[in-house]
């Protein structure tokens, strides 16, 4: 495998496609495909297997093309949302293997819920995909560290761009929680030439 030539498996983009056709709709998805020289996937997602052909490139193109159809400010705020949709379809599909379904995990106290939840999801990455976190934790935070990162692969902006992954992780703490708001906030990204793509969790929720 070349430096350049990272993968998703095939459905985890398609979990991406879903999560932003809740988003924006059918129409809003084949612009941004248009916008992003896809246009080969207009009607015709990636298939729900395991397969690792979905690229980091791909992924990051839909990103940008995002910003470039709603405005800097709009393209964000619907990656922020299409990270929250996305959580919806990747329970379905991964939420078994994970564990994190099963009664005696949802009976954990809110504190081992976030510490395991936090590293099976990580693992999930880890195992599964080209993606590379790597957790790491305080009392009062988890930091959640990005160190390949698919969202912004290639880019290079002034400020943190990972919207989608915190959607998906606000999302998974909204989640697991049973219905609490966490501060989840990127602090540093690839794109701005940081190590990694750093996105901090506060344990406690605001509500």
């Amino acid at each position: 495998m070349s430096n350049d030539a990272f993968y998703y498996p095939q459905k985890m983009g398609r979990i991406i496609f879903l999560g932003m056709e809740e988003v924006i709709g059918q129409s809003g998805v084949n612009a941004v495909l248009r916008l992003a020289g896809r246009e080969d996937l207009i009607h015709n997602y990636p298939r729900p297997t395991a397969e690792r052909t979905f690229s980091f490139e791909t992924v990051s193109a839909l990103q940008r093309s995002l910003e470039q159809a709603y405005g800097p400010r709009g393209g964000r705020g619907l990656a922020l949302r299409t990270g929250r949709s996305c959580f919806k379809y990747g329970l379905k599909e991964y939420g078994s293997i994970m564990g994190i379904t099963e009664t005696a995990f949802r009976l954990l106290p809110l504190s081992t819920k976030l510490h395991t939840g936090a590293r099976t999801f990580a693992d999930l990455f880890n195992k599964h995909t080209d993606q590379r976190v790597r957790l790491e934790e305080t009392e009062a935070q988890i930091f959640w560290h990005i160190e390949r990162c698919p969202l912004c692969w290639g880019r290079t902006e002034s400020e943190p761009i990972c919207h989608l992954a915190v959607g998906l992780l606000q999302e998974a703490l909204y989640w697991l929680s049973g219905g609490k708001v966490f501060n989840v906030e990127e602090t540093a990204c690839i794109a701005r030439g940081d190590p990694a793509c750093s996105i901090v969790i506060d344990k406690v929720p605001f509500s």
